[in-house]
């Protein structure tokens, strides 16, 4: 049996997997204009955070899924240093929210990383 927050982690991760079928407008609105295929990598990306999350629950997936979700969240930095330098693209989150978001990515790398190494 995994400890409980390894599962909250998975629920973290498909929920927002998730998010990104229902809801895809918002991730569409803070694409930077740099990405190609925009809608697609909305999608693709809703379907990795999806696999991901499963992925960690189970035990011969749990360490290449945990290498996976800190990758994830490495390649998102740009997007959210995106919404922090292009107000817009923020529009109705307060900036100590989108400012806050950038070291949540960190911690969220840690967590991923603490399954992987728990000595650190």
């Amino acid at each position: 049996m995994q400890p409980w927050h390894l599962y909250l982690m998975a629920l973290l991760y498909i929920s927002a997997g998730i998010f990104h079928f229902l809801k895809p407008g918002i991730y569409l609105r803070i694409m930077p204009p740099y990405l190609p295929a925009h809608k697609i990598l909305v999608y693709l990306s809703g379907a990795a955070e999806i696999v991901l999350g499963v992925g960690i629950c189970l035990p011969s997936l749990q360490r290449i899924s945990l290498f996976g979700l800190i990758l994830m969240l490495l390649v998102f930095l740009p997007v959210h240093w995106h919404m922090l330098a292009k107000s817009r693209k923020g529009r109705g989150i307060p900036r100590w929210a989108l400012i806050l978001r950038i070291p949540l990515q960190f911690v969220l790398m840690y967590w991923a990383f603490s399954y992987l190494c728990p000595e650190f």
